[in-house]
């Protein structure tokens, strides 16, 4: 039997967008935004040689300090979702507490050059009882992998959503956070008539 989703999920969600340094967070929450997007990238200084690990991102000049934020209305489902992305770094780690605060799930942004970059942020969601998907962000010239040797390398549940997209393409964020909206409402129990 169909119900009306707004009986039971919120039309306004807060969703995290998180994953390692330099996974695509950014790129993602720009791309899906339906309004400018408000980030706090920062340039790059000598000051993090030592600190941050460019090893993979070597290309990479700016980075997120404290936040990234957009919205995106998915009408399909009648849902305003506030995208937040986290820092990547682990100083500004901190943030992601804050962040967390209230919010119904999370896309975790999978780089296959730098998988274990992600592990940390499956364990806060695993560890916070946040639902969360994860995005395997397909990176040019990054080796391709398939969702189940994704699922293996991470030690992730089979039941839990592994997609591939493009950070930099709105159709394909855009169906991300699709994917995670039904993950949500599959969770939710339909209510008793």
């Amino acid at each position: 039997m169909a119900y009306n989703t707004s009986e039971v999920f919120p039309t306004q969600v807060k969703i995290l967008i998180a994953g390692g340094f330099g996974a695509g967070k950014t790129t993602f929450v720009g791309a899906a935004s339906e309004i400018e997007p408000l980030s706090t990238e920062e340039l790059i200084t000598a000051a993090s040689v030592g600190i941050d690990d460019l090893g993979g991102v070597e290309g990479k000049s700016m980075t997120t300090v404290a936040l990234d934020f957009g919205r995106i209305t998915i009408e399909q489902h009648g849902i305003v979702l506030y995208l937040f992305g986290t820092p990547g770094q682990k100083r500004f780690w901190f943030m992601w507490d804050e962040l967390s605060a209230g919010a119904l799930g999370a896309v975790v942004l999978a780089d296959t050059r730098r998988l274990e970059d992600c592990f940390d942020a499956v364990d806060f969601f695993e560890h916070r009882g946040i639902p969360f998907l994860v995005a395997v962000n397909d990176f040019d010239g990054a080796f391709r992998y398939e969702p189940d040797e994704v699922r293996a390398a991470l030690e992730l549940d089979r039941r839990l959503p592994i997609v591939l997209c493009d950070a930099r393409d709105r159709q394909s964020a855009t169906s991300v956070l699709r994917a995670l909206i039904l993950y949500l409402l599959a969770a939710v129990p339909a209510p008793s008539i």
